[in-house]
């Protein structure tokens, strides 16, 4: 291919290629997000979750998937909670799988309009998922569930009481 064709071929791809960036969902990655489990917890994860199709983010050891109303995030390698006095939810998925999850709204007065945090509990490396409020309000699904066979990844070492 000739040099001048090369170039405006490199130059049309330009566009497409930061379009691909700018879709992308900015998070930051967990302390421990070079953990090779959350390589396979990521890759495990659903290519959509409650009917929203995944998106890229710009941070290692993460996925979200996401709408126009926003974006639910999963980060692999958070910091492992300690004994907490927190909501801890046991949620099944349909393989049978169980995980212990953390529960905390941004706002205890007002969860129908609070962010959601669910932190694995009692697992090394710990995940989080990040759910916007505005996602919760139109997505009412559970998202935990389908999560499961992604996060049995990780090693359990203790469970909610």
């Amino acid at each position: 291919m000739p040099r001048a064709a090369r170039r405006a071929l490199a130059l049309a791809l330009v566009p497409a290629a930061l379009a691909g960036c700018a879709s992308a969902v900015a998070t930051a990655p967990g302390p421990h997000a070079t953990d090779p489990v959350c390589a396979q917890v990521v890759l495990a994860t659903p290519d959509e979750l409650s009917g929203l199709e995944r998106r890229d983010t710009d941070a290692q050891a993460t996925t979200a998937w996401a709408d126009d109303s926003g974006a639910v995030v999963l980060r692999c390698g958070v910091e492992p909670l300690g004994p907490t006095t927190d909501r801890c939810e046991s949620v099944e998925s349909p393989d049978g799988t169980s995980v212990d999850w953390v529960v905390v709204a941004s706002d205890p007065d007002d969860e129908a309009g609070s962010d959601w945090t669910f932190t694995t509990y009692g697992r090394v490396p710990a995940v989080q998922l990040l759910v916007p409020a505005a996602i919760a309000r139109t997505h009412p699904t559970s998202f935990l569930d389908a999560l499961g066979p992604a996060v049995q990844h990780t090693t359990r070492e203790r469970g909610c009481l």
